[in-house]
């Protein structure tokens, strides 16, 4: 099957310029640049109003376009399913002799530290406690601590970090990697959609797609950095009574991103591949620990049975029409509807640099199904020992969620070694914020260089700062505040990318079809030829 079906004397490297060492494509990476500098200086100087404004914005985007994003979610899925399982799966990303550049091991690391994994370490086991709790509504209305209310606390946590979430990832991440390894287009966002637009894609329809996946890249990588530093100084502050102050957080974002700046310049093999090994066995080793000396039973089947209450709960969860349960559906289900979309560009796009050789089917499966493994494994054992300490009556779970940052610390404080491994928390978390903040730098790095995959390491390190500075500049300048309007904005933001996921769908599904029909033909060629002989 030949490699490239489309031009591939694109014209990136037109729109390239070389300013002291940085290899940047014009206009992608100024506009980028200075949008997000003209939002930094405007936050801060009105962070009342741009909270305010944001905030509004992103209610208004959640409470009228629900229908939108359920259906698109839900239809993204099917569409990963479908093609998982027809002979489009059997294609290869990169040709038909590509082999992949990293063991499966490396690669599944990878891909979840970037994706979910701090997620998991922070909601593990605060997101179960708070639906049964009613700290912010319950699923489906369930009497909060009621036997129906326990089910849902798991099943819907579960529905949040699921096939829904990764099917979102998986879709940007096929997209990007096909066309880039298969077709020999740049590694960024606008390749996605050449079967639809064509030569279009290197002019501003291209140009703005870009800005847009930046932008969201940045705002949400610095909102998840500045947010992370706040949880870690809290664990810090009730471990050893450390001064939660914002020097203290902004000494925390300085410590992860010099470490993040040291991975991104060793590059994929020697930076983000090695602490995202390192990660998922620290990972590992904490989950075994609450498994073994938890109600190690009851964490035991609770695997199959929330697995199953997952499946049964799942078409009830994501229904949105004549909901009861308005307020937990829109603050909960949709926030995260929304705030997976606008990461898929900075997931799907680092998922894609480090998938080439793997088959279609092999991709989504792992994408998806692998994830959702230790989705339900994490929460199943973090959850259920939440939900006990709570019933129970044990130590500060007992009055439910009272600070979310420290849900985790106050569940381990029940348990043996309970400073040990409180520390081994804050390392985690901590190392889990570096395998984000390098791969986002990696990602970002990616876009503005015009799809190179080996962009100069002094745009690297600039990356990797920029992202830092934007995180320490919020929290110094507005606090939480500043901070939280950076992440309503982000959310915001997922509105137009949901448009881009659907399209990307039908120009993925355009470019499979025709490599699958040209595959099919050399085969028979193949057959005929082996024939005669």
């Amino acid at each position: 099957m030949p490699r490239r079906l489309y031009k591939t004397d694109h014209r990136t490297g037109e729109h390239n310029v070389e300013i002291l060492g940085l290899d940047v494509h014009n206009p992608v990476f100024f506009i980028a640049a200075v949008s997000v500098i003209a939002f930094i200086a405007l936050t801060l100087i009105f962070p009342e109003s741009a909270s305010a404004l944001l905030g509004a914005a992103r209610s208004w985007v959640i409470n009228t376009f629900d229908w939108l994003f359920v259906v698109s979610v839900n239809f993204v899925f099917l569409f990963c399913l479908f093609v998982m399982i027809s002979p489009l799966g059997r294609l290869r990303i990169g040709g038909r002799d590509a082999r992949p550049e990293f063991s499966t091991k490396s690669w599944l690391a990878m891909l979840f530290s970037a994706g979910i994994g701090i997620g998991l370490m922070f909601w593990g086991a605060a997101e179960p406690l708070a639906y049964f709790t009613n700290w912010f509504g319950t699923p489906l209305n369930a009497e909060s601590g009621s036997e129906e209310a326990r089910r849902l606390a798991l099943s819907a946590t579960m529905f949040h970090w699921g096939i829904n979430a990764w099917s979102i990832y998986a879709v940007i991440g096929l997209a990007l990697a096909y066309f880039t390894f298969s077709k020999g287009l740049p590694l960024t966002i606008r390749s996605a959609f050449y079967p639809l637009l064509g030569e279009r894609i290197w002019g501003w329809p291209g140009h703005v797609i870009d800005i847009l996946a930046v932008i969201a890249t940045l705002f949400g990588l610095a909102t998840s950095l500045g947010l992370g530093a706040q949880q870690v100084a809290s664990g810090l502050h009730y471990l050893f009574g450390l001064d939660a102050s914002v020097y203290l957080q902004i000494g925390i974002i300085a410590f992860i991103t010099s470490i993040a700046i040291v991975s991104v310049v060793r590059g994929l093999d020697g930076g983000v591949k090695v602490l995202s090994n390192i990660n998922m066995v620290m990972a590992g080793l904490f989950l075994l620990f609450v498994f073994a000396v938890g109600p190690t039973l009851m964490i035991a089947t609770g695997f199959f049975e929330n697995t199953l209450n997952y499946a049964r709960d799942f078409l009830p969860l994501s229904n949105w029409i004549g909901r009861e349960d308005t307020e937990w559906f829109h603050g909960w289900t949709i926030f995260y509807w929304a705030w997976w979309i606008s990461w898929s560009p900075f997931v799907g796009m680092f998922i894609a640099r480090v998938s080439k050789g793997r088959t279609v089917r092999e991709f989504l499966f792992a994408v998806i199904f692998v994830p959702l493994i230790i989705t339900v494994i994490w929460f199943t054992t973090f959850g259920e020992v939440a939900l006990l300490q709570n019933e129970n009556g044990v130590g500060q779970l007992a009055n439910g969620v009272d600070e979310v940052s420290l849900v985790l610390f106050h569940l381990l404080e029940s348990l043996p070694l309970a400073s040990i491994m409180s520390f081994v928390a804050i390392i985690l978390v901590l190392v889990f914020f570096v395998t984000s903040s390098d791969s986002g730098s990696l990602v970002v790095d990616s876009i503005t260089a015009g799809g190179k995959l080996h962009a100069p390491i002094p745009q690297r390190i600039f990356w990797a700062t920029i992202e830092g500075l934007v995180a320490a500049v919020l929290l110094y300048g507005g606090g939480a505040q500043a901070l939280q309007a950076l992440q309503a904005g982000t959310v915001a933001a997922g509105l137009p990318f949901t448009i881009v996921l659907i399209v990307c769908c039908f120009s993925l599904w355009k470019g499979l079809s025709s490599d699958s029909k040209a595959l099919r033909a050399i085969e028979a060629g193949e057959r005929r030829a082996a024939q005669a002989v």
